[in-house]
């Protein structure tokens, strides 16, 4: 078994990599591949592995919390990160058991509400519906939590003179472009 050592480079810049954040192994890898040989690397691996310092399953968890709490994406793109950085496909889908697209939708939507605050229904949709779809929620979803926010944000005081709401916008815009064949 490998002892954690300052001997080996390849170790040494695995531990500066790995002090910026968790890696799956088959990133680190990828990465001490391009500077050293591939002994002084499966040495390093070997040594971080036994350690405890590389797991691909507490990685693909933490991989899946960071995304939940800081930049919301459809449990499709978070499994697609994961595969890219070489989790293996097993290990995605543990990690993404239970996640909840429909709840990270309206996470990241809500990042995106303070700047369209005052706009009217079209202008709501055409920004948050693009925004929810670019990561990855389907379409379907990305209608539901569109809607779902528009109708919470609408304040029923805050009518026209003919006590017109933003749900009221909400519905004729759908309706129109319904009527028009436009997508949401």
């Amino acid at each position: 078994m490998a002892d954690i050592s300052r001997e080996n480079p390849a170790l040494d810049a695995a531990l500066r990599l790995l002090s910026y954040r968790p890696r799956a192994e088959a990133e680190l890898r990828r990465r001490l591949l391009r500077r050293f040989p591939p002994e002084e690397v499966e040495s390093a691996i070997q040594a971080l592995r036994s350690q405890g310092y590389l797991d691909d399953r507490e990685f693909a968890r933490f991989w899946r919390d960071n995304r939940e709490r800081f930049r919301p994406r459809s449990a499709r793109v978070i499994r697609g990160e994961l595969l890219r950085l070489g989790v293996g496909s097993e290990t995605a889908s543990e990690a993404l058991e239970g996640f909840d697209d429909e709840e990270n939708a309206v996470r990241a939507a809500r990042k995106r509400l303070p700047s369209l605050q005052g706009a009217d229904y079209q202008t709501f949709e055409e920004k948050l519906g693009p925004y929810l779809l670019r990561r990855g929620f389907p379409y379907s979803l990305v209608q539901r939590v569109v809607r779902r926010l528009w109708e919470e944000s609408a304040d029923p005081l805050d009518g026209d003179v003919e006590g017109h709401t933003h749900k009221d916008e909400a519905e004729d815009a759908t309706e129109e472009g319904a009527q028009r064949g436009e997508p949401l």
